[in-house]
C-alpha cells in the first residue's frame, strides 16, 4: 500500500500553522509501521530557504484555464527517514514571501495557484511513476483533488484505482472564490450547482472535496460531531451530515522528540515526571526573563493566535481578575492590532501581573510552556489544538473551554480544567478555580503528573490512519 499525502504546508520545509505540523508529524511513525509513502507540496520561496538537498525528478506541462504552465518537480527525502518529499516548482506562482499571501491580505490569484498545484499533483504520479493506492490530501488548496479522480482523471489507468482522503483542519477556510475562477479549473460548468461546488453563487473548493473525496477525515473525533450543526459547520453542516458515515476524527499528536521536558535543549533546566525540580527553575527563570517578580501565586500563560477565535478578546476582559487573585499572566503571540493593544494595555498597567511579547518565538514559546502553571485556551472553537498536548507534557495545567479538540484531549480535574461557555463569566470562573486548585499542592501535583503521563506522540495518530488508509486501499480492491 503506497501513501502519497499532498499538502500546501508540511514542517519542517514550510508551515503557517498546525495544517503543517500534521503532515510532517505522521510521516516517521507512518514509516515505522512500515507503510510505503510520500509528500508532495508546492516549491515555495521559504521551502528553498529550508535548504533542503533536491534532485530535480520531472518535468510537464499543466493546464490551467486557457494557460499551459510548466511544472517542474524536485525530489528530496524527508528528515530522519527514507520517505520521499516532493516540491512542485511554478517561481510565478510559488516564489513569494508568504504561503498564501501578504501584508495586504490573501493573493489575488490563489485559486490559480491550487488548481495548478493539484493538477500537478495528479500529473506527477504517472511522471513519477507513483504506485499510489491512497491521496491523502490537506484542506481547501488540494480539496479539488478528489474532484479532478472522479472526473477529468477518472479514465486514466494511473488514476482509475485511486482512493482519496480529505482532512478538514479548519472549517473557517473554504477557498471560496468568485464563479468565473470556474474557467481556471478545467471542470465541466454542469457541476457548478448547489448540490456540487457552488456555493452562494462563488465557488467552493472545499466543498467540492468534501462530496467527492471517498472519505472525510478532522482533527478530533468531537470536531467530527460539531462541524455538523449549525453553530460550527460554517454553512456546510448539510454537506456534512450528508457524508458522516465517511467522517471521522483523529486526534493530533505532538512531536516528542521536540516537546519534551526531559531532553529539551531549548529550557533553561529539564524535567520530567519522577523529578519536576527542573520546572521550579524554569518558573523562575521565566519570571526573570518577563520582568515579573517573584509571587505565591500561579503564573498562567497564553501562546496564541491573538483572534477572537482563540476567545482573546475575553482574556482581555478579565485582566482585573489576574489582580485580584495575584497571579500572574504570560502572552506570547500576534494577530488583530486590537487585541494586541488592550493586551500591551494591560500589562502596561499592571507590571507585577502582565507581561505580553507580541511577535512568535519558537525558542520562546518553549520556555514559556516550561516555566507557567497553567496555559490558558478560551477558544471559541477549536479543531484539535496542540498547545493543550505541550502543557500536559511539560507538567502546565491546560484551562480550556469544552469545544472541539480541547474537550477530547482535557479531562475534567483529572488532567486539567474545562469550562463552558465563550464568556466572561465562564473564563473568570475558570481562572479562580485554577487559582484554588493551585492551593490545594496534592490535588495539583496530581493533575501535573497525569498530564505528564498521557501519550500524545504522533504514533498514536499514525496508528489510526494506517487503520484508515488499509480500509481505503481495500475498497479500491473490491472495485477494481
Amino acid at each position: 500500500m503506497f501513501i502519497l499525502q499532498a499538502a500546501p504546508e508540511i514542517h519542517p520545509f514550510a508551515k503557517t500553522g498546525g495544517l503543517g505540523d500534521v503532515v510532517g508529524g505522521v510521516v516517521r511513525p507512518l514509516a515505522e509501521l512500515g507503510l510505503q509513502s510520500a509528500t508532495i507540496m508546492p516549491l515555495y520561496r521559504r521551502v528553498r530557504e529550508s535548504r533542503p538537498a533536491l534532485a530535480r525528478a520531472a518535468e510537464f506541462e499543466v493546464t490551467v484555464g486557457e494557460k499551459t504552465r510548466t511544472a517542474v518537480i524536485w525530489k528530496g527525502v524527508y528528515p530522519g527517514t527514507q520517505v520521499p518529499a516532493y516540491f512542485v516548482e511554478e517561481d510565478s506562482l510559488f516564489d513569494r514571501e508568504g504561503l498564501y499571501g501578504g501584508l495586504k491580505g490573501d493573493y489575488a490569484d490563489n485559486a490559480e495557484r491550487y488548481v495548478f498545484f493539484s493538477r500537478a499533483v495528479l500529473d506527477a504520479i504517472p511522471a513519477l511513476n507513483l504506485p499510489v493506492d491512497v491521496l491523502h490530501v490537506h484542506d481547501w488548496q488540494t480539496a479539488l483533488i478528489p474532484v479532478y479522480l472522479k472526473t477529468i482523471y477518472a479514465q486514466s489507468p494511473a488514476h482509475s484505482r485511486i482512493r482519496s482522503l480529505l482532512t478538514i483542519h479548519n472549517m473557517g477556510y473554504q477557498g471560496l472564490f468568485w464563479h468565473w475562477d470556474w474557467s481556471l479549473t478545467g471542470l465541466d460548468w454542469s457541476l457548478f450547482n448547489w448540490k456540487q461546488l457552488e456555493f452562494w453563487g462563488k465557488l467552493n473548493f472545499l466543498k467540492g472535496g468534501l462530496i467527492f473525496a471517498d472519505f472525510l477525515s478532522t482533527v478530533s473525533p468531537r470536531y467530527a460531531k460539531e462541524i455538523q450543526t449549525e453553530e460550527f459547520g460554517c454553512a456546510l453542516e448539510g454537506v456534512l451530515r450528508d457524508r458522516a458515515k465517511e467522517l471521522v476524527g483523529i486526534l493530533n499528536g505532538v512531536d516528542t522528540a521536540e516537546w519534551n521536558p526531559a531532553t529539551d535543549r531549548q529550557i533553561p533546566a529539564r524535567y520530567s515526571a519522577a523529578d519536576l525540580k527542573g520546572k521550579a527553575v524554569c518558573r523562575a527563570w521565566l519570571r526573570k526573563k518577563m520582568g515579573l517578580p517573584e509571587c505565591a501565586a500561579p503564573l498562567f500563560c497564553v501562546v496564541s493566535r491573538l483572534v477572537e477565535q482563540k476567545g482573546i478578546d475575553l482574556l482581555a476582559a478579565v485582566m482585573g481578575d489576574f489582580v485580584a487573585s495575584e497571579s500572574q499572566l504570560i502572552v506570547l503571540g500576534t494577530g488583530e492590532d486590537a487585541l494586541q493593544r488592550a493586551l500591551v494595555d494591560a500589562a502596561r498597567r499592571w507590571p507585577s501581573h502582565v507581561a505580553v511579547e507580541i511577535g512568535f518565538n519558537t525558542g520562546l514559546s518553549h520556555e514559556v510552556m516550561a516555566g507557567s502553571d497553567a496555559v490558558l485556551m478560551p477558544s471559541r472553537y477549536e479543531p484539535c489544538g496542540l498547545t493543550q498536548l505541550y502543557g500536559q507534557l511539560y507538567g502546565t495545567v491546560p484551562v480550556v473551554r469544552r469545544t472541539g479538540g480541547l474537550a477530547d484531549s482535557v479531562q475534567d480535574g483529572v488532567t486539567g480544567i474545562l469550562f463552558g461557555e465563550a464568556t466572561v463569566a465562564s473564563l473568570t470562573a475558570a481562572i479562580r478555580k485554577t487559582v484554588e486548585t493551585w492551593r490545594r499542592p496534592a490535588e495539583w501535583n496530581r493533575m501535573v503528573l497525569n498530564g505528564m503521563k498521557q501519550d500524545w506522540s504522533w504514533a498514536r495518530s499514525a496508528r489510526e490512519y494506517a487503520a484508515l488508509y488499509a480500509r481505503l486501499a481495500g475498497a479500491a480492491g473490491k472495485t477494481a
